[in-house]
């Protein structure tokens, strides 16, 4: 696969096709999650209760694929598992408007949970397989910023077609969710994996186990300040809307207003952050502690909102758009050096199984933000803030420290030379090539 240079980028032959089957796919994403319980409570016809406590279960069931879906990638391919996922998720949405039974129902949103968890893992060593150096940050800033901007537009296809068709709707938008995964796998096809330097395919190592994550210390602690940030991330979709309304006692359009703001600004600006990050020459651990620490200070800020409970709804909009705007800033600065870190610092032959284990802070964070987020709220407003504030101040802590002991390659993206018959190589640095000792760093 060549890489064509285009100024001071690598440009990789149909690196459109992942932003864009990111965005058909963020379409169809965006169709269910903001109407989950009511799109599956009128899809199947079972109660909110039923539904909820089956999406809880097979949600938290669905983690246990991501081991199989590691070695899967491993052994196979990312891009053959995506296939496999979109495929399984094309039947899942398909048969939902059929599945009215619990059995039926349990049975549909088990499978569907199972490829939703794993989608990710396998996304991100797609990535990892198709580009090298900078030119994977680039390609996972422009997939996340097409996929929130697909999220946006589906959420406001799934508005209309319910507010048009009523609750005959909600089949619709399943329906229109089957598709679009589709179609997002269709587009998949002209992504081909970077040659490794010797002119063949990257190698698949099956006969590695985890035992060889579980044993990469560094690895292990980049995971970990995931998890923490990952708590970050929930805070908008958990503890924002709870604590406008409970603790600060203002109006629950805001909470709609911040979610608008913050895809706005990840679709609109997260090319050019991600751009100029690049251009700074910032090394990825510090971007995604820089993103951390502007966490953090979004937290603070809503400590102070907390203790000062503004009165007017006015001043109280104007400084929670301003919370939001820093929020977004660090979301954006943080997601695409975080994940590319991560994908960088795996070892190609047992990547999948790398991005498998990473996956899971995400999935863990997940799961318990909400009892975590409510359980404090219940002791005070400002506590949940006060608990994020230190995570994100302990993940970018993690980040620098361990910066030394990662990959340098993986640290700041080493330059790519084309070699005859368009394979990729990385640039060694101070005589030295990216396979020695002294580029790959201490792993233990």
């Amino acid at each position: 696969m060549e890489l064509r240079k285009s100024g001071k980028s690598e440009r990789i032959p149909g690196e459109w096709a992942l932003p864009v089957a990111a965005a058909v796919n963020g379409v169809g994403t965006g169709m269910y999650v903001p109407f989950t319980l009511v799109f599956f409570h009128y899809v199947t016809g079972l109660s909110f209760t039923v539904v909820g406590a089956v999406l809880t279960a097979t949600g938290l069931a669905g983690i246990g694929v991501l081991p199989l879906a590691g070695a899967a990638v491993d052994r196979y391919g990312a891009k053959r598992v995506q296939y496999v996922l979109y495929g399984v998720r094309v039947v899942g949405f398909a048969l939902y408007p059929f599945a009215h039974s619990l059995a039926a129902f349990a049975a549909v949103a088990l499978v569907t949970a199972a490829a939703d968890r794993a989608f990710p893992a396998a996304q991100q060593s797609l990535i990892g397989e198709v580009a090298r150096g900078a030119g994977q940050d680039r390609l996972q800033a422009s997939t996340r910023a097409m996929q929130n901007a697909g999220s946006g537009a589906g959420s406001l296809l799934a508005t209309l077609v319910i507010a048009f068709a009523g609750g005959t709707g909600y089949t619709y938008a399943a329906w229109g969710n089957a598709l679009s995964f589709a179609l997002a796998a269709l587009l998949l096809r002209p992504l081909k994996p970077v040659r490794a330097a010797d002119g063949a395919p990257a190698s698949r190592h099956a006969g590695a186990g985890y035992r060889l994550v579980l044993t990469d210390r560094p690895f292990l602690v980049v995971t970990g300040a995931n998890f923490l940030n990952a708590l970050s991330y929930s805070a908008l979709s958990v503890l924002f809307p709870l604590f406008v309304v409970e603790w600060l006692h203002g109006p629950a359009a805001l909470s709609g207003a911040a979610f608008t703001i913050n895809t706005v600004l990840c679709a609109v600006a997260g090319v050019g952050v991600g751009a100029q990050v690049r251009r700074a020459g910032a090394r990825r651990t510090r971007a995604a502690a820089l993103g951390g620490a502007l966490f953090a200070a979004a937290f603070a800020a809503q400590i102070l909102l907390g203790t000062l409970r503004p009165s007017s709804d006015t001043v109280l909009g104007g400084a929670l758009v301003a919370v939001v705007v820093v929020y977004t800033l660090g979301e954006l600065i943080h997601s695409p050096a975080a994940q590319v870190l991560a994908v960088a610092a795996a070892p190609e032959a047992v990547r999948g199984r790398y991005m498998a284990a990473y996956q899971m802070s995400w999935s863990l964070a997940k799961a318990v933000a909400p009892s975590l987020f409510t359980a404090l709220l219940a002791l005070d407003g400002r506590a949940p803030w006060a608990v994020l504030v230190l995570t994100s101040a302990v993940a970018a802590a993690l980040l620098i420290r361990v910066e030394r002991r990662l990959p340098a390659e993986a640290v700041r993206p080493l330059p790519v030379t084309v070699t005859r018959g368009g394979d990729a190589a990385p640039r060694a640095r101070h005589g030295v090539t990216p396979s020695s000792p002294e580029t790959e760093g201490t792993r233990s």
